[in-house]
């Protein structure tokens, strides 16, 4: 998380999943199923930062025998006893009992920065060597297995996970969360370090996407913007395809969100830029109170954002965003004043989140430096700054009720059908029949997920992109598909509008 433009009732234990079954494979386009709801899901979430990517305003104990400027991973990695002191870490930051909060809370996706040099346990030295990192795979060697833990605990609690590559090979940016405190950008000048990270990326997706709460990867961090961006992303998502063609990939939309927007929205596959919003850093930002932040969020950058997803065709997520603003934005030195200027600022954000985006990401989820409401999602939930729990709670779901869809259905192709024939013209409304019904079917299996609340299907366009694909390899192709889209669509939302009455 670097400076910014100004652009920018507790639920019951859940049942643990089997992360196990799914061993998709590589090359296929399997038909999608329920293992595919955490990808597609509607996200809320928040970011576990400095479990593996450290930062030192958020936690300084890794950092008590690093060296330098003691800022970055690399100074904790040159220091003494690194190794033991990052696995003390790792296996502390996030315990069973964070999970059991997220989940009470409604969370259902975490994003998890780490680095290149977090591989090096499986990898090798294939992805360090000739990098700042090089000579330091020992210390690293345990990270992937803490990963992997993370990972499959959060799937007990039916929690889904965004990894996030955090620090590429040499530093995408200048800031030291990146891998090094030299305030260089030296990963789009070496070969060597893009091959690093390109190795990383590449284990990351083929073993990463056998477990279905992965729900994606990210694959760079507010790389600062240039004009290799572009054909770099385009090489490297053509590189990783081929080891999963339906893995759902993350890009930072490098502070040009119209761009990258665009760069999305014309592709076919699972790409979905991420877009980080903040109101605190800029000299315009601390002007102004969190009360006008709030409202310039609803005037301006919700239309704004609104036009970006139409672009990105619904792949957009906000992967960082706070309850922060400057003090001077406070307007008080009374903390119940500033709980409230932040407490408007964040519903607004939220509004903002839920209407135009797949999916969000609070920065981050606790610090240990001390009291911080803007920056803890912990402590900005005890303050009420934060809503108790998000999403919808879960309804008991016992059974299907065919005879409920078929009566729903027929009632719903009557009308499809007298709209269309009152127009004339030639038809195939079977179409439309099949899509209804399908789409009742996968309201079904989202609102049956469980999981810390009901799974709302987010990337919407994508979705019914795959089953359009799946319904023409069996039905056949016809300038009249939009048909099924339109059935899908009346039939998912009738589905949900049933399920969770």
């Amino acid at each position: 998380m670097g400076l910014l433009t100004k652009l920018n009732e507790k639920v019951d234990r859940l049942a643990h999943f089997d992360l196990r079954y799914a061993e998709t494979s590589s090359k296929s386009q399997t038909k999608l199923g329920p293992s595919d709801v955490y990808r597609y899901r509607k996200m809320r979430g928040v970011n576990l930062g400095s479990w593996f990517s450290l930062e030192p305003w958020i936690v300084k104990e890794p950092y008590r025998c690093a060296v330098g400027v003691k800022a970055s991973d690399l100074d904790v990695a040159k220091g003494m006893n690194a190794q033991e002191t990052l696995e003390e870490h790792w296996d502390t930051w996030i315990q069973e009992e964070d999970w059991e909060w997220l989940a009470a809370r409604g969370i259902n996706t975490v994003r998890i920065p780490i680095g290149y040099f977090h591989l090096s346990g499986p990898c090798g030295t294939n992805v360090l060597e000739g990098t700042d990192y090089d000579g330091f795979g020992d210390v690293y060697s345990s990270a992937y297995s803490y990963l992997k833990r993370g990972i499959e605990a959060a799937g007990k609690h039916g929690i889904g996970v965004l990894v996030d590559l955090h620090a590429a090979a040499g530093g995408q940016n200048r800031d030291s969360h990146c891998g090094t405190s030299t305030g260089q950008i030296n990963f789009w000048s070496s070969e060597k370090n893009q091959k690093a990270t390109l190795v990383a990326l590449q284990y990351l997706v083929k073993h990463l996407s056998k477990y279905p709460n992965v729900v994606g990867l990210e694959l760079l961090n507010e790389p600062a913007n240039n004009d290799q961006i572009q054909s770099w992303y385009e090489t490297t998502i053509q590189s990783l395809r081929t080891a999963h063609p339906n893995f759902p990939l993350y890009i930072s939309d490098a502070w040009d969100l119209p761009w990258y927007a665009k760069f999305v929205g014309e592709r076919s596959d699972f790409v979905v830029v991420d877009h980080h919003l903040y109101r605190s850093f800029t000299e315009d930002d601390h002007q102004k109170s969190g009360d006008e932040h709030a409202a310039i969020l609803k005037s301006d950058t919700l239309p704004f954002m609104k036009a970006m997803s139409d672009i990105a065709r619904g792949n957009l997520i906000v992967g960082e965003w706070s309850a922060a603003l400057h003090p001077s934005s406070l307007r008080s030195n009374e903390a119940g004043e500033q709980d409230r200027q932040r407490r408007v600022f964040v519903r607004a954000q939220l509004d903002l989140f839920e209407a135009t985006c797949a999916g969000w990401f609070f920065w981050t989820y606790k610090l240990k430096t001390g009291w911080n409401a803007g920056w803890s999602f912990r402590d900005a939930t005890r303050a009420e700054i934060l809503p108790s729990f998000f999403g919808q709670t879960r309804p008991r779901i016992t059974k299907r009720d065919d005879a409920k869809k078929e009566a729903a259905l027929r009632t719903a192709l009557k009308q499809h059908m007298d709209y269309w024939n009152a127009k004339g013209g030639n038809y195939e409304f079977w179409r439309f029949e099949d899509g209804y019904s399908i789409g009742w079917d996968d309201a079904y299996m989202f609102c049956s997920t469980p999981g810390p609340a009901i799974s709302e299907l987010g990337f919407r366009n994508q979705w019914i992109r795959r089953r359009l694909n799946e319904h023409e390899q069996e039905k056949g192709s016809s300038g009249l598909r939009w048909e099924f889209e339109h059935g899908f669509n009346e039939g998912y939302d009738a589905g949900v509008a049933f399920f969770i009455a």
